[in-house]
């Protein structure tokens, strides 16, 4: 079952030169068009700086932007050794999208909000 959701999500007015601080984004409203339920999984190298950094920016892009229409499962690689196999996860930290389909994988600090966004297949209308 498809559920297509599509809303007008106003950013809130921080930041200089016109982008929100933590997305960096235009803080125009845009319309987010996501086919179904987005999910996600984040894989970690434990709690250094760089993967606490991608957790928080993959929360704040879900929260800010998805509004519920999303599960994210986050995965410890140093805790969990062999997922890294199983799903062939050769960088830290690496974001796959599941559902829906087709399956992604993004790679990085996640800090081009936009590319992530592009990335996971989600629609941006202007």
């Amino acid at each position: 079952m498809k559920v297509k959701t599509s809303a007008v999500f106003p950013k809130t007015p921080s930041g200089i030169d016109g982008l929100d601080e933590i997305t960096g984004m235009k803080k125009n409203p845009q319309k987010f068009v996501v086919e179904g339920k987005l999910v996600l999984q984040l894989y970690v190298s434990g709690m250094s700086p760089r993967s606490m950094d991608a957790i928080d920016k993959i929360k704040h892009l879900c929260d800010e932007h998805l509004h519920g229409a999303f599960d994210l499962e986050i995965i410890d690689l140093y805790k969990n050794p062999e997922a890294a196999s199983e799903q062939q996860i050769i960088f830290s930290p690496s974001l796959i999208k599941r559902l829906p389909l087709p399956k992604k994988t993004l790679v990085g600090n996640f800090s081009d909000t936009e590319k992530v966004i592009k990335g996971l297949g989600i629609i941006i209308e202007e």
